[in-house]
């Protein structure tokens, strides 16, 4: 497995990138710059690109609803160019709670935006002249469509360093997982339960495979995990329950949680609805504590060294190709020892 870690987007990023030389050095192979409502990933993608040599740089993730197609296939044509071809196009929908609440834009038709966005962006790095008539984009755009019948169709000045640069598409939903497995280089699920994750996902991912162009190659599974060895870190899965009880019970509506949905699926579903009711009625706390110690744990690499082997074999057997980690610890020096680690681990 390949391994990668997600950068925080609340903050340290100057901390963080300061160690990225190190991670760099102990192995790491990818890092994961998000774009929530924060600062934007995008200037951070090409400040860490200038400040590492071998390591892979991805958002993780760009929002369907906040650039046009064009600007995302642009934004990553430039970011490769800038890394020397190290480049990784994260792509998701986000939820409506963040594009409707933050961006002031209709969160519809998530599935159908997503294979058009990716469509456009291959024909942008083709360098072919951009023409899609689809059913929520339209290049050049026509007059009936509200245009002013003056647009053509144009290709991209500059000569990308790839004509196919990676797409990983966050996807947890069943017909969202099968199209990524059609046509996406990668697939990110979050709070991923390996033992779990054939059950909840397995036909849609058959599905989507049924369907893949054999020139896509295999589907990378990217799996995210906090990150802690010892025999005296079992604290440190406290720290992950408000992340868990925030996704599950604050990023969305009643009946409209994607994160709740996935929750229930794993099995958890009399916990699901108690956080969420909790989270809504502004519980936080107790909706933190009401996370099953269960979830908590088997999503997490958080335990002995013998325990986390036997999680990263259960996560590899599971078909995950890029294991994620946020390594817990107080310094930088004992953040390293993590990562180099959990590649021995992963490798052995």
């Amino acid at each position: 497995m390949r391994i990668g870690m997600p950068l925080n987007y609340s903050g340290g990023f100057n901390e963080t990138v300061a160690e990225l030389t190190d991670f760099e050095k102990a192995g790491l192979d990818i890092v994961f710059v998000p774009e929530a409502y924060s600062f934007d990933a995008v200037s951070q993608l090409g400040f860490i690109a200038a400040r590492t040599e071998r390591l892979q740089i991805a958002s993780g993730i760009l929002q369907l609803y906040t650039r046009t197609p064009s600007l995302t296939a642009m934004t990553a044509a430039g970011l490769d160019y800038v890394s020397g071809g190290r480049f990784t196009l994260g792509i998701g929908a986000s939820g409506p709670q963040v594009i409707e609440g933050f961006h002031g834009v209709p969160y519809n038709a998530p599935l159908a935006r997503t294979r058009e966005l990716v469509d456009i962006c291959r024909q942008v790095w083709r360098r072919e002249r951009v023409e899609h008539q689809g059913r929520h984009y339209q290049i050049p755009l026509p007059a009936e469509a509200g245009g002013t019948g003056l647009g053509k169709s144009l290709k991209l000045i500059n000569h990308p360093l790839r004509e196919r640069i990676p797409i990983v598409i966050a996807a947890i939903g069943p017909k969202n997982v099968a199209m990524t497995a059609e046509i996406a280089e990668g697939w990110e699920p979050i709070f991923y339960l390996p033992e779990r994750a054939a059950e909840v996902w397995g036909d849609s991912l058959a599905q989507g495979k049924a369907r893949r162009d054999p020139s896509l190659g295999e589907l990378d599974v990217v799996v995210a995990a906090p990150l802690a060895i010892g025999d005296d870190v079992d604290g440190l899965l406290d720290r992950i329950r408000p992340m868990l009880a925030l996704y599950i019970g604050g990023m969305g509506a009643k009946g409209r949680n994607f994160y709740t949905d996935l929750a229930k699926r794993y099995g958890f579903e009399a916990e699901a609805e108690r956080i969420q009711d909790l989270y809504l009625d502004g519980k936080k706390d107790e909706a933190a504590a009401a996370v099953p110690d269960d979830l908590v744990r088997r999503t997490s690499l958080i335990g002995p060294e013998g325990y986390v082997r036997e999680r990263l074999a259960a996560i590899r057997e599971s078909g995950a190709t890029t294991l994620n980690v946020t390594p817990l610890a107080g310094t930088s020096e004992e953040r390293v020892r993590l990562i180099e680690r959990v590649r021995d681990l992963a490798g052995s």
